[in-house]
């Protein structure tokens, strides 16, 4: 007996895809727009087709910019995502702390983006800030608004404290998804720790580690607010990424046709790496 499909349920669809066409595909499409047309005025615009796309692909502040990028974004997937593992794995499972934990944990994803910049920006600072007083008081010369290593390390522990408790909590939501029958025939078999880990815990957390995989390098990739707020971009261009030198180009210079080519290639790289880590997590899944 051939079952009648009722496709009214689609009506119900239909505003979420109005809302994405509203607020996604028509912005994408002006910015496709931008990008193969050289802009004087609201009124005087003439075609280039893939001028402003060869310029930017062999524009050293890109290469320079991407270089940092990507640096900086596996250096926080290298340091977040391990760390968010161990914190999860050291959180109460039960008992009056277990709301504490996860309620401290939460209170660094609350924090605006600027305002965790201004943060570390008085805490980092000789003078009045608790970090740069520590530190040098103990001998150590640190200015992270003149010295390209103390501020590419500022905006990196910066961004792994605020952070990490995203890839902590979804870890710990992953853990506590785990039935405990696994558990007990560990306890069964004498499973050392580190065996349980291997062996029940990593696997289990697999989907969850690649959404935080995933969340991490999309938002470091596209950091902004936070080094603008704390270095400026600076000192020279050590701490300037590819969303401020996009920023500049497009309100500083007020390069349009060049800055949507730009922002386009950079919507490109973002996707590209992203379907590559998705497909190196989920490749055994399909191999099976």
């Amino acid at each position: 007996m051939n079952k009648v499909q009722d496709n009214r349920a689609w009506w119900l669809v239909l505003p979420v895809f109005l809302l994405v066409a509203f607020s996604a595909v028509l912005p994408m499409m002006t910015v496709v727009n931008y990008s193969v047309q050289d802009i004087f005025d609201s009124s005087t615009r003439f075609f280039v087709g893939a001028d402003w796309y060869r310029q930017i692909l062999n524009d050293p502040r890109l290469h320079d910019s991407l270089l940092r990028q990507f640096i900086f974004s596996a250096c926080v997937l290298l340091i977040e995502i391990p760390l968010g593992i161990a914190v999860a794995l050291t959180m109460p499972t039960r008992g009056r702390w277990t709301s504490v934990c996860l309620i401290v944990m939460a209170i660094p994803l609350l924090i605006p983006w600027n305002v965790v910049g201004t943060i570390w920006q008085i805490f980092g600072r000789a003078d009045i800030g608790l970090l740069g007083y520590v530190l040098n008081e103990l001998g150590v010369n640190y200015n992270y608004a003149s010295n390209t290593r103390d501020a590419w390390v500022t905006v990196l522990v910066m961004d792994v404290w605020h952070w990490t408790s995203l890839v902590a909590l979804l870890c710990y939501s992953g853990l506590r998804a785990i039935p405990d029958v696994y558990y007990q025939a560990a306890r069964i078999d004498r499973a050392s720790a580190w065996a349980v880990f291997r062996h029940i815990q990593l696997p289990k957390l697999k989907s969850v580690l690649l959404i935080a995989v995933m969340l991490r390098f999309m938002d470091s990739f596209m950091i902004y607010t936070e080094p603008f707020v704390l270095t400026g971009g600076g000192p020279g261009n050590a701490t300037t990424f590819l969303s401020q030198t996009l920023t500049k180009m497009a309100v500083g210079q007020f390069d349009l046709g060049p800055a949507a080519a730009f922002s386009l290639i950079y919507f490109l790289i973002i996707l590209l790496v992203s379907w590559l880590f998705y497909t190196a997590m989920t490749h055994g899944d399909q191999t099976r």
